[in-house]
Protein backbone atom coordinates (compact mmCIF):
# COMPACT_ATOMS: atom_id res chain seq x y z
CA UNK A 1 0.00 0.00 0.00
CA UNK A 2 1.29 3.77 -1.13
CA UNK A 3 2.03 5.76 1.91
CA UNK A 4 0.07 9.14 1.75
CA UNK A 5 2.13 11.97 1.13
CA UNK A 6 3.04 14.30 3.68
CA UNK A 7 0.43 17.36 4.50
CA UNK A 8 2.02 20.78 5.17
CA UNK A 9 1.66 20.65 8.58
CA UNK A 10 3.25 17.21 8.62
CA UNK A 11 6.05 18.75 6.98
CA UNK A 12 6.39 21.30 9.65
CA UNK A 13 6.08 18.68 12.52
CA UNK A 14 8.81 16.66 10.78
CA UNK A 15 11.21 19.51 10.85
CA UNK A 16 10.51 20.53 14.28
CA UNK A 17 11.05 16.68 15.57
CA UNK A 18 14.43 17.11 13.25
CA UNK A 19 15.83 20.16 14.71
CA UNK A 20 14.65 18.74 18.58
CA UNK A 21 16.42 16.15 18.19
CA UNK A 22 19.54 17.77 16.94
CA UNK A 23 19.49 20.06 20.10
CA UNK A 24 18.95 16.84 21.98
CA UNK A 25 22.02 15.58 21.14
CA UNK A 26 24.02 18.65 21.23
CA UNK A 27 24.16 18.66 17.62
CA UNK A 28 23.41 22.13 18.32
CA UNK A 29 24.95 22.76 21.37
CA UNK A 30 23.71 25.93 23.82
CA UNK A 31 24.93 29.18 22.37
CA UNK A 32 24.91 28.12 19.01
CA UNK A 33 22.91 30.54 16.55
CA UNK A 34 20.85 28.80 13.82
CA UNK A 35 20.66 29.95 10.50
CA UNK A 36 17.59 30.25 8.83
CA UNK A 37 18.65 30.56 5.32
CA UNK A 38 20.69 26.94 5.60
CA UNK A 39 18.34 25.44 7.55
CA UNK A 40 15.38 26.51 4.90
CA UNK A 41 17.32 25.18 1.99
CA UNK A 42 18.28 21.93 3.75
CA UNK A 43 14.92 21.07 4.19
CA UNK A 44 13.47 22.88 1.41
CA UNK A 45 11.11 25.17 2.70
CA UNK A 46 10.59 29.22 2.75
CA UNK A 47 11.93 31.15 5.80
CA UNK A 48 8.11 31.85 6.56
CA UNK A 49 7.11 28.17 7.77
CA UNK A 50 10.65 27.93 8.91
CA UNK A 51 10.17 30.46 11.19
CA UNK A 52 6.73 29.17 12.59
CA UNK A 53 9.27 25.68 13.71
CA UNK A 54 11.07 27.71 15.21
CA UNK A 55 8.79 29.96 17.52
CA UNK A 56 7.06 26.62 18.54
CA UNK A 57 11.00 25.54 19.26
CA UNK A 58 11.05 28.62 21.03
CA UNK A 59 7.79 28.44 23.22
CA UNK A 60 9.29 24.73 24.16
CA UNK A 61 12.37 26.61 25.58
CA UNK A 62 14.77 25.00 23.50
CA UNK A 63 15.09 28.35 21.33
CA UNK A 64 15.88 31.66 22.39
CA UNK A 65 15.23 34.96 19.45
CA UNK A 66 17.51 37.82 20.15
CA UNK A 67 17.02 41.00 18.07
CA UNK A 68 20.15 41.53 15.91
CA UNK A 69 21.22 38.37 16.41
CA UNK A 70 19.45 35.72 15.74
CA UNK A 71 18.12 32.33 17.02
CA UNK A 72 20.09 30.75 19.51
CA UNK A 73 20.31 27.26 21.66
CA UNK A 74 19.26 28.36 24.81
CA UNK A 75 21.29 26.26 28.04
CA UNK A 76 18.96 24.89 31.43
CA UNK A 77 20.84 26.58 34.26
CA UNK A 78 20.40 24.01 37.61
CA UNK A 79 17.24 26.07 39.20
CA UNK A 80 15.30 25.40 35.87
CA UNK A 81 16.58 21.95 35.76
CA UNK A 82 15.30 21.16 39.49
CA UNK A 83 11.61 22.65 38.77
CA UNK A 84 11.52 20.73 35.72
CA UNK A 85 12.07 17.64 37.38
CA UNK A 86 9.89 17.88 40.17
CA UNK A 87 7.18 18.71 38.01
CA UNK A 88 7.81 15.72 36.06
CA UNK A 89 7.81 13.55 39.41
CA UNK A 90 4.47 14.83 39.91
CA UNK A 91 3.04 14.44 36.61
CA UNK A 92 4.31 10.79 35.93
CA UNK A 93 1.97 9.48 38.91
CA UNK A 94 -1.01 10.79 37.25
CA UNK A 95 -0.12 8.78 33.84
CA UNK A 96 -2.11 5.81 35.63
CA UNK A 97 -5.39 8.09 36.67
CA UNK A 98 -5.66 10.46 33.91
CA UNK A 99 -7.18 7.82 30.68
CA UNK A 100 -4.80 5.60 31.12
CA UNK A 101 -4.07 3.25 28.19
CA UNK A 102 -4.84 -0.11 27.53
CA UNK A 103 -2.20 -2.61 27.93
CA UNK A 104 -1.71 -4.66 25.05
CA UNK A 105 0.74 -7.80 23.65
CA UNK A 106 1.96 -4.83 21.20
CA UNK A 107 2.77 -2.21 23.96
CA UNK A 108 4.29 -5.23 26.18
CA UNK A 109 6.57 -5.87 22.99
CA UNK A 110 7.67 -3.14 22.73
CA UNK A 111 8.77 -2.29 26.77
CA UNK A 112 10.39 -5.90 26.03
CA UNK A 113 12.20 -4.24 23.02
CA UNK A 114 13.52 -1.71 24.84
CA UNK A 115 14.69 -3.46 28.28
CA UNK A 116 16.86 -5.39 25.66
CA UNK A 117 18.42 -2.41 24.27
CA UNK A 118 19.04 -1.40 28.18
CA UNK A 119 21.12 -5.03 27.93
CA UNK A 120 22.78 -4.56 25.20
CA UNK A 121 24.15 -0.82 25.49
CA UNK A 122 25.13 -2.33 29.34
CA UNK A 123 27.82 -4.29 27.56
CA UNK A 124 29.13 -1.84 25.27
CA UNK A 125 27.53 2.12 26.59
CA UNK A 126 27.73 5.10 24.08
CA UNK A 127 26.37 8.54 25.34
CA UNK A 128 24.29 9.33 22.17
CA UNK A 129 22.89 5.41 22.34
CA UNK A 130 22.14 6.38 25.93
CA UNK A 131 20.60 9.42 25.44
CA UNK A 132 18.25 7.68 22.31
CA UNK A 133 17.44 4.67 24.56
CA UNK A 134 15.72 7.43 27.46
CA UNK A 135 14.02 9.24 24.94
CA UNK A 136 12.44 6.39 23.18
CA UNK A 137 11.91 4.88 26.67
CA UNK A 138 10.24 7.91 27.75
CA UNK A 139 8.20 8.33 24.15
CA UNK A 140 7.04 4.80 24.88
CA UNK A 141 5.96 5.57 28.54
CA UNK A 142 3.96 9.02 27.75
CA UNK A 143 1.67 6.86 25.38
CA UNK A 144 0.47 4.59 28.48
CA UNK A 145 -1.86 7.75 28.76
CA UNK A 146 -4.65 8.64 26.65
CA UNK A 147 -4.63 12.19 28.07
CA UNK A 148 -3.07 14.63 24.82
CA UNK A 149 -3.20 17.56 27.41
CA UNK A 150 -0.48 15.58 29.68
CA UNK A 151 1.01 13.53 27.16
CA UNK A 152 1.89 17.13 25.63
CA UNK A 153 2.72 18.54 28.53
CA UNK A 154 5.15 15.62 29.48
CA UNK A 155 6.74 15.82 26.00
CA UNK A 156 8.06 19.89 25.89
CA UNK A 157 9.34 19.33 30.01
CA UNK A 158 10.99 16.07 29.09
CA UNK A 159 12.95 17.65 26.04
CA UNK A 160 13.68 20.66 27.70
CA UNK A 161 16.29 19.39 29.96
CA UNK A 162 17.44 16.09 28.15
CA UNK A 163 20.16 17.27 26.94
CA UNK A 164 21.70 18.03 30.44
CA UNK A 165 22.29 14.12 30.96
CA UNK A 166 23.92 13.57 27.82
CA UNK A 167 26.17 17.15 28.55
CA UNK A 168 27.13 15.56 32.32
CA UNK A 169 28.04 12.28 30.55
CA UNK A 170 30.08 13.99 27.59
CA UNK A 171 31.90 16.08 30.39
CA UNK A 172 33.42 13.04 32.55
CA UNK A 173 30.82 14.51 35.42
CA UNK A 174 28.80 10.42 35.43
CA UNK A 175 30.08 7.50 35.05
CA UNK A 176 28.45 5.71 32.05
CA UNK A 177 28.89 2.11 33.06
CA UNK A 178 27.56 3.03 36.24
CA UNK A 179 24.34 4.80 34.89
CA UNK A 180 23.85 1.76 32.20
CA UNK A 181 24.23 -0.59 34.56
CA UNK A 182 21.26 1.28 36.76
CA UNK A 183 19.41 1.71 34.22
CA UNK A 184 19.20 -1.91 32.71
CA UNK A 185 17.95 -2.26 36.62
CA UNK A 186 14.98 0.15 36.08
CA UNK A 187 14.12 -1.26 32.32
CA UNK A 188 13.37 -4.36 34.36
CA UNK A 189 11.52 -3.30 36.58
CA UNK A 190 9.64 -1.03 33.83
CA UNK A 191 8.60 -3.89 31.92
CA UNK A 192 7.74 -5.85 34.68
CA UNK A 193 5.14 -3.71 35.68
CA UNK A 194 3.96 -3.19 32.39
CA UNK A 195 3.50 -7.07 31.57
CA UNK A 196 1.49 -7.17 35.12
CA UNK A 197 -0.46 -4.42 33.92
CA UNK A 198 0.42 -2.06 37.29
CA UNK A 199 -0.08 1.34 35.78
CA UNK A 200 -0.47 2.42 38.94
CA UNK A 201 2.76 0.85 40.13
CA UNK A 202 4.97 2.27 37.27
CA UNK A 203 3.84 5.27 37.57
CA UNK A 204 5.51 5.36 40.96
CA UNK A 205 8.59 3.74 39.97
CA UNK A 206 8.91 5.57 37.21
CA UNK A 207 8.59 8.84 39.89
CA UNK A 208 11.37 7.77 42.05
CA UNK A 209 13.52 6.88 38.72
CA UNK A 210 12.86 10.52 38.03
CA UNK A 211 14.04 11.51 41.60
CA UNK A 212 17.26 9.29 41.22
CA UNK A 213 18.16 10.46 37.95
CA UNK A 214 17.89 14.21 39.12
CA UNK A 215 19.94 13.42 42.34
CA UNK A 216 23.03 11.70 41.01
CA UNK A 217 23.24 14.77 37.92
CA UNK A 218 23.22 17.24 41.19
Amino acid sequence: MTAEPATGRDRLIQIHDVIRERIMMLDYPPGEKLSEVALANEFGVSRTPLRRVLAGLEDEGLLLSVHGVGTIVTDVDFDELAQVYRLRMELVVLMAHLDPAPVTEGIVADFRALHERALSLRNAPAPRDFAALDRDMFLALNQLSLNQPLRDTGERLYFRTARIWLQAITASAADLENEAEIYCRETAEILAAVEAGQLDALSHLRRAHIAMSFERMR
